[in-house]
């Protein structure tokens, strides 16, 4: 099955939202980094119903009325990548996690740079919130989509008050 994607204007500027069958793949910045993200081949399919339904949450998520996304999502990376993302999915709404933790909610405590470096490649930006991990210090590190976005995203869940999903 082959990878569909829809471009859509957003806050934080342009995504390029990426589906196979009737799960997200990926969430591409603008000015993404090549092969930051592996994908297969793909066209463009501006009517496919689960890039329509992830352009409608991620919708409501920048206008402050939705603080958790519910489409399925395909993570494609290597099994300790996925145990990372999977944790990203973990972290609440509004709130930040460092590096450290990450690593040790999934039970590898010394690998802290591979942690960062499975961050770095999230593919599904923004609905596995790569943007709530921080460093040790509470300083704003790496970002895809700019460490100005990642401020942008963070400052966006702070504001509002916990909006119904």
């Amino acid at each position: 099955m082959a990878y569909v994607f829809k471009i859509v204007a957003t806050p934080v500027g342009r995504l390029k939202l990426v589906a196979k069958g009737k799960a997200l793949s990926a969430i591409l910045w603008e000015n993404d980094r090549p092969g930051r993200v592996r994908l297969g081949e793909m066209r463009e399919d501006a009517d496919d119903p689960t890039l329509l339904e992830v352009e409608r949450q991620l919708g409501e998520y920048f206008a402050g009325r939705r603080d958790r996304f519910d489409v399925p999502l395909e993570f494609d990376g290597t099994e300790f990548q996925k145990k990372v993302w999977g944790a990203l999915l973990e972290i609440p709404y509004g709130q930040t996690r460092s590096y450290r933790s990450i690593a040790e909610r999934i039970g590898h405590a010394k690998a802290v740079r591979a942690v960062g470096a499975a961050n770095g490649r999230n593919p599904i930006s923004i609905i596995a919130p790569c943007h709530r991990v921080i460093g040790a210090s509470g300083s704003l590190t790496g970002f895809a989509g700019g460490l100005d976005v990642k401020a942008r995203l963070l400052a966006l869940e702070r504001r509002t008050d916990t909006p119904p999903a």
